[in-house]
């Protein structure tokens, strides 16, 4: 698959949407109003992948996502960590001095706290980071900014007034791209992960039961997620990323060891690694 059409949640020039130019620079990209619709764009054969954001180092993990993926029908067949770049923009003529109000989505006013103190700019709350910097283009008012990406900028034709606002330079948004097929890897292949989802049965202990293979056989896991569903507080349901291939002899015995002490599992997809993983501080090569 060379080239071909991205789904992503959002308006042009969300970080979805540059997260999905980044990772598939020849790809045309597919706004679409929510994380269903992008879904559903791949099962309808709109699009063949989708961009769909898991977690963030600041704000943790995206619950949509969590909840929707495992009933989609889709698989992962790999991921993008796209570093959270805010930019402040404003209409052309505009200046630091001009500017009185900073439009942005709620959880990116949050992560600029420094910089709308710094200039005294009242936060004004919007739907999306793209549809604010759409709207402060629109009104063409040199006392209305946006918080937004570099990539909005360049769409809506705004200036960039300052770069890097953000308060945490480590903001970074990791992405699962899925398509309607598992990707297929030999056993073999380094620097696999593998997502699954399971459910444990409601005996004394079971969860440590459930991961005790995982310990045993030597499978490292980076990632452990609990939620309810369906609002039934017994009915807790596990996401997991593990290092490796399914058939691989240690995770292939963990999974046993798992399916004896749950009601379900299910593996999401099999993928590599980003680069960025091996890039980050404590890693092991």
């Amino acid at each position: 698959m060379t080239t071909g059409t991205i789904a992503f949640q959002g308006r042009p020039g969300a970080y979805s949407d540059l997260a999905c130019r980044t990772a598939y620079p020849a790809w045309r990209t597919l706004p679409c109003a929510t994380f269903e619709a992008a879904i559903d764009a791949v099962r309808g054969g709109a699009a063949q992948l989708a961009m769909l954001p898991c977690e963030n180092s600041l704000a943790g993990r995206v619950p949509d996502i969590h909840a929707l993926l495992p009933e989609s029908g889709l698989f992962i067949i790999g991921e993008h960590f796209q570093r959270v770049e805010h930019c402040l923009l404003a209409p052309k003529g505009a200046s630091l001095a001009t500017i009185r109000r900073a439009h942005s989505h709620a959880v990116a006013l949050g992560q600029v706290r420094k910089i709308l103190k710094e200039l005294n700019l009242a936060p004004v709350i919007e739907a999306d980071t793209a549809g604010a910097a759409e709207q402060v283009a629109g009104w063409n008012n040199p006392e209305e900014a946006a918080i937004a990406s570099s990539l909005a900028a360049e769409l809506f034709g705004l200036q960039i007034l300052r770069a890097n606002v953000e308060d945490a330079a480590h903001n970074t948004t990791r992405f699962y791209v899925a398509a309607l097929a598992p990707a297929k890897h030999p056993p073999e292949t380094p620097d696999l992960v593998t997502t699954f989802v399971f459910r444990v049965r409601n005996v004394p202990a079971a969860l440590y039961k459930a991961l005790g293979g995982f310990a045993t056989n030597g499978v490292n896991m980076t990632k452990l997620e609990s939620y309810m569903l369906d609002g039934n507080f017994s009915a807790t349901q596990f996401l997991c990323d593990v290092d490796g291939h399914p058939e691989q002899p240690g995770l292939r015995r963990a999974l046993e060891e798992l399916e004896f002490f749950s009601r379900e599992c299910r593996i999401l997809g099999v993928y590599p690694a980003a680069a960025f993983r091996r890039e980050q501080p404590g890693h092991a090569d």
